[in-house]
């Protein structure tokens, strides 16, 4: 009964570390989708200044530099 006792005292040590461990990749995680997504966000801000000033240009109809 004793060794039954130290087996399952083993066990619940070695889950509460995994839990643990998993617990903090989860967390890094997070943290990294959430700059990611402030990154996509930024990314399409500047992809849409970008066409704004594609369409800018073209409805002025300027002419090359070299014109």
């Amino acid at each position: 009964m004793e060794n039954l006792v130290k087996k399952l005292e083993e066990q619940i040590t070695f889950l509460q570390q995994e839990i643990s461990q998993i617990s903090s990749e989860l967390y890094s995680q997070q943290k990294e989708i959430k700059f990611l997504k402030n990154e996509i966000t930024n990314l399409n801000k500047r992809i849409e200044e970008m066409d704004n000033e594609i369409v800018t240009e073209i409805k002025e109809d300027k002419k090359p530099p070299h014109y």
